[in-house]
C-alpha cells in the first residue's frame, strides 16, 4: 500500500485509543519511514514491506495504550530533543513553566550553579544548561536515570554530572535546585489513565496527600542552597498552597502554567 493509504488504515485502528489519531498516525509514519510529516498525506509512494512491518509493531503497542513517546524513543522538551524511556517519567509541557522561571532566575540573579534531583531523563538540567550555560549537577534514585540523563546531555551536547542518589545524598550547595517529585496521591494512582500506568510508578507516587517528597525536601534543602538562592519544586494540581506551607518561615511564590494552574512553587533564601 502507499504511504497515503497506510496513514488513512493507521489513523482509523488509532482512534480506539487516542483523540488525536490523525496527528499520532503522521508521527509514526514519520518515524518508520524517515520522511517529513508535510509530504506524508500527499505521498503515493508505496510502504515497504519494512516499513509496513514496523508500522504495524508500532499501532500493536499503542493499541495496548503504551504511551506515543515510549514507542518513538524519544521526545522534545524546550525545543530540545530527549531520548525517553520506561524507566524514567515523560517529559511534559507543564514542567517548562519551571525551566522558563529557573531561567528567568538565572539571567536576573546571576546564578552559576544548579542541582535537579528526581531527574528522570535529565530533561530539566539539560536545558537549563543548554540555554543558559549553568553548572548542572543532577541527581535520580534510579541508575537507570542518572546514566539516560547524561546521554541527553552528550546529546544536545552538553556536559552534566548526573548521579545515582536519593534526593540530596552526596550533593553540596547550589544557587538554585529543581524538582519535579513524585506529587500523585494514592487515591489519584488507583485511578491513572491507562498510558501513565506505563510509567515507573517510582516517579508518579506522592503518599497519601501527594506530599511525603516535598516534606522530605523542605527537611532537606536549606543546607543545599546558598544564601540568595532559590528551589524551585513543581507541584500536582491543588497542591501548591499545601508546599509553600511546608517552607512557611522562607519567603514563597507560586508561578501558573499557562492555562492558569498553580504549577510551581519558588522559595527564596
Amino acid at each position: 500500500m502507499t504511504v497515503r493509504e497506510a496513514l488513512k488504515i493507521t489513523e482509523g485502528r488509532l482512534r480506539a485509543v487516542s483523540d488525536e489519531a490523525a496527528t499520532e498516525a503522521e508521527i509514526l509514519l514519520e518515524h518508520v519511514t524517515g520522511r517529513g510529516r508535510a509530504g506524508i498525506r500527499l505521498s503515493n509512494t508505496e510502504l515497504s514491506r519494512e516499513n509496513e512491518a514496523a508500522l504495524d509493531a508500532a499501532v500493536e503497542r499503542r493499541l495496548a495504550r503504551e504511551p506515543l513517546q515510549y514507542i518513538l524513543g524519544e521526545w522534545y522538551f524546550m525545543g530540545l530533543p530527549f531520548e525517553v524511556a520506561p524507566a524514567a517519567l515523560i517529559p511534559r509541557q507543564d514542567t517548562e513553566t519551571l525551566c522558563e522561571e529557573a531561567l528567568r532566575l538565572i539571567t536576573e540573579r546571576g546564578y552559576k550553579s544548579l542541582l535537579d534531583i528526581c531527574t528522570g531523563t535529565g530533561c530539566i538540567a539539560v536545558s537549563l544548561l543548554k540555554l543558559s550555560g549553568i553548572w548542572a549537577e543532577a541527581t535520580d534514585i534510579s541508575s537507570e536515570c542518572a546514566a539516560l540523563a547524561e546521554r541527553n546531555a552528550k546529546r544536545n551536547g552538553v556536559g552534566i554530572f548526573a548521579r545515582m542518589a536519593d534526593l540530596f545524598n552526596g550533593a553540596g550547595k547550589y544557587d538554585i535546585v529543581t524538582a519535579n517529585p513524585p506529587y500523585i496521591t494514592d487515591a489519584d494512582m488507583a485511578s491513572l489513565q491507562e498510558e501513565v500506568r506505563h510509567e515507573p510508578r517510582l516517579a508518579l507516587a506522592g503518599g497519601p496527600d501527594g506530599l511525603d517528597f516535598y516534606r522530605r525536601i523542605a527537611a532537606e534543602a536549606a543546607e543545599h542552597v546558598n544564601p540568595g538562592g532559590a528551589l524551585l519544586l513543581e507541584v500536582g494540581y491543588n497542591e501548591a498552597e499545601a508546599v509553600a506551607e511546608l517552607f512557611r518561615c522562607r519567603e514563597s511564590a507560586v508561578i501558573r502554567d499557562l492555562n492558569g494552574i498553580e504549577r510551581v512553587v519558588r522559595i527564596d533564601y
